[in-house]
């Protein structure tokens, strides 16, 4: 594989986002690897059978990998991979989790430990104190930085030093911050997970999860549990992904650069309460003045801004997250967690400070 040059772990993020993971620079091949629909392979090679490998997890696989400075492995969903890894814990150990996180993520902790799987220990990721604190006797802490969707922050080098003293493993969620914006790895995390349905993958048209570690007998468990679990990716899913990360570079700027031009404009707009934002990425979180309802009325009353769950893709999005009710109760029924696009930002603000002014003179 072309990409597979030395070479290339001297070329920055953006580079290594549009130059890994390509096909051998032979006559005639194709800039792209073909898809490869297929559930088996002829025996005597590593692949033999489809929920094993697929050539076309590999592409998605090596461009994630370089990006955060580890191997990776494709999963069918974000969730997926936290089922994977959440099965790494022996029964009965502990897990050091956020208490504001991927619900997803908190209701697959709360299960095992309802079933008596495992023990869960709550923690505000921001407190580092409180989070050290609750490193005593865990095997794994489990960091989202920023997490979702209250966009607290955590001190990923303090934290991993105190779980590592501790014997635990550090698993860093960065969905919100991307690779390039965040590399856990670097700063000593043991893995790190993607839902690359959001940012990674970037269009809104796949649902994809990845882990990534510099660790091989971690790499090769979660590799066995994707194989147990069968939750392997579509072929077209991961396609669509190493499409969408050949801008990654491009989409992340831009979505920051917009969310940083709109915040000071949400600051001052007496229909919000508050602003939350981390200092960096694409995601805001708004305190509607007014309630839950004027929360609601915000996300009817927009033309460009669209009202659906999820994030990270070209297009603007933004929900009030305590309409499911499910969201911890800890999180302001008028948050409203907010994806910034890449669209032209005073479109976005025109179409977005007229709901807001309707709601000032409701």
């Amino acid at each position: 594989m072309h990409s597979d040059d030395e070479d290339l772990a001297t070329l920055s993020a953006a580079t290594i986002a549009v130059a890994a993971g390509r096909p051998p620079r032979e006559p005639d091949a194709p800039l792209n690897f073909p898809l490869t629909p297929a559930s088996v392979f002829v025996a005597g090679g590593d692949r033999e059978y489809g929920r094993y490998s697929n050539p076309s997890w590999e592409p998605f696989e090596e461009v994630l990998g370089r990006l955060e400075g580890g191997r990776a492995l494709a999963f069918s969903s974000g969730l997926a991979v936290v089922a994977a890894i959440i099965d790494l814990v022996s029964p009965g150990e502990v897990v050091v989790a956020p208490r504001h996180a991927y619900l997803g993520t908190l209701q697959q902790l709360a299960t095992k430990e309802q079933r008596g799987q495992l023990k869960v220990r709550m923690v505000d990721v921001s407190d580092t104190a409180a989070v050290l604190d609750a490193c005593e006797d865990a095997a794994l802490v489990w960091l989202e930085s920023p997490t979702n969707p209250a966009l607290e922050v955590a001190d990923i080098p303090a934290v991993v030093d105190g779980a590592h003293e501790a014997g635990a493993r550090v698993v860093v969620d960065n969905t919100f911050a991307t690779p390039l914006l965040q590399r856990p790895l670097t700063l000593g995390a043991d893995i790190v997970m993607h839902s690359a349905t959001k940012y990674l993958a970037g269009h809104s048209d796949a649902v994809l999860g990845a882990a990534v570690t510099t660790d091989d007998a971690t790499f090769a468990a979660l590799d066995g549990q994707r194989r147990l679990l069968g939750s392997i990716p579509g072929t077209l899913e991961t396609w669509l992904a190493v499409r969408g990360m050949r801008t990654l570079h491009l989409r992340v700027e831009r979505a920051q650069q917009n969310a940083r031009t709109l915040l000071p404009r949400l600051e001052s707009h007496r229909a919000v309460d508050q602003v939350r934002y981390p200092g960096f990425g694409g995601i805001i979180a708004i305190e509607v003045r007014g309630g839950a309802p004027a929360a609601d009325l915000l996300t009817r009353s927009t033309r460009l801004w669209v009202h659906a769950t999820s994030l990270g893709g070209v297009e603007s999005t933004f929900e009030r997250r305590r309409r499911w009710q499910s969201e911890q109760a800890t999180i302001p029924e008028n948050l409203v967690r907010m994806s910034v696009g890449v669209e032209d930002v005073e479109d976005l603000w025109a179409d977005l400070s007229r709901a807001l002014d309707g709601l000032a003179h409701a």
